[in-house]
């Protein structure tokens, strides 16, 4: 199974969001956090978050950037407890029960999102739209085996 996992390449991350999240972090889009949100209301930091931030599942803290990484079962298991007790401390959902639906649905969305090879960035763009939440992911695909054309060529001075 393949999730999304928080990547930086530079301290931006720590400058524009409210918590960045650590690279490495498994990731999920979080929109969920602003369900509520009035995003008038929201801070610039917010804002930031919430129109391009991935929520990382370990500090839950926000990354501009996912890479596509492959996750195993236990991995995804604890991933789902961890998101399913979040739901409940932080969120208020009703039981562990409701909860671990609720954290299984946010992976399984994640998961989802990453029907590419390993290494393969994703962005996201999150808006409102009328009534509704719009997230659109952009797909940077990895380098892979490919290689850089020859711009020169050594030659031997001896001839």
């Amino acid at each position: 199974m393949k999730m999304p996992r928080c990547v930086r390449f530079d301290e931006s991350d720590a400058r524009v969001f409210p918590k960045a999240a650590d690279p490495g972090e498994w990731a999920i889009p979080g929109g969920f956090v602003f369900a509520d949100a009035d995003p008038a209301a929201l801070t610039q930091s917010q804002r930031q978050a919430f129109a391009n931030g991935f929520l990382g599942l370990t500090s839950f803290g926000w990354s501009t950037l996912a890479s596509v990484a492959t996750i195993s079962d236990v991995e995804f298991a604890v991933l789902a407890t961890s998101l399913a007790e979040h739901l409940r401390d932080v969120y208020g959902a009703p039981d562990i029960a409701v909860a671990e639906a609720a954290a299984r649905e946010e992976l399984a969305y994640a998961a989802s999102l990453c029907e590419h090879p390993v290494n393969t960035l994703l962005s996201l763009n999150r808006k409102i739209e009328g009534e509704h939440m719009v997230e659109q992911f952009r797909v940077v695909p990895s380098p892979g085996d490919r290689q850089h054309a020859r711009i020169w060529e050594l030659h031997s001075d001896e001839q």
